[in-house]
């Protein structure tokens, strides 16, 4: 199945051209992250997916959640079939626009940020800066992840969570600094005085984040 996005291509293409794919969040659609293109390095590629599930609350969604259940908040099969869905998606991009020597990038928020944790640590050599916002690993998505530390050397990970969060809990949100510890990553973790949402402060600190 091939997901809609949004594209920003740059000037010129080359095999080496950086990617950055965006995952929006639960309720959302692709031009939400899409936002974010006017102040991305130009010379990168840009993708925004929409997510293929419509969701109970209008927008669009990656998999079912349960938001009165924390025990059984994601469904697991769904869940899964949309990491592998957007794997899919990301090598289909990158064919397309014959990218073989290039730097891949993500960026998810909340339930595209649990897509962008499973990819990424099951991955690790597929990717190079990944950035999860207001959103945490969840474990039913992590079974089958590369525990081999030195596949992590060449990654930089990105983690933003607001304080206020009353959808994901702060709590959630930290335990990707413990993952991301263990194996031994280099992630910078930052909580900001926001609800579940990217405020000013956080938007510019991941902005340099991608611009480094």
């Amino acid at each position: 199945m091939d997901l809609q996005y949004l594209v920003r291509e740059p000037q010129n293409i080359t095999p080496e051209t950086p990617v950055l794919f965006l995952l929006h969040g639960y309720g959302s659609n692709e031009e939400d992250l899409f936002s974010f293109v006017p102040t991305l390095p130009e010379d990168w590629l840009v993708i925004s997916f929409r997510a293929p599930k419509d969701s109970s609350y209008g927008g669009y969604a990656w998999f079912d959640i349960d938001f009165n259940n924390a025990e059984n908040f994601v469904d697991e099969n769904e869940a899964n079939e949309a990491v592998k869905l957007v794997l899919e998606n990301i090598m289909g991009v990158t064919n397309r626009y014959g990218l073989t020597d290039n730097k891949t990038h993500l960026c998810g928020f909340s339930q595209g940020g649990m897509i962008a944790y499973s990819l990424a640590l099951q991955y690790p050599d597929l990717f190079s800066k990944v950035a999860c916002l207001s959103s945490y690993p969840e474990g039913k998505l992590l079974n089958n992840i590369d525990r081999n530390k030195k596949k992590y050397e060449n990654m930089r990970f990105f983690i933003s969570h607001g304080t206020e969060d009353a959808v994901i809990p702060l709590e959630w949100g930290r335990k990707a600094a413990d993952l991301l510890y263990d194996l031994s990553a280099y992630f910078s973790f930052r909580e900001y005085m926001s609800g579940h949402g990217v405020n000013q402060k956080n938007y510019l600190d991941l902005m340099e984040f991608f611009k480094k």
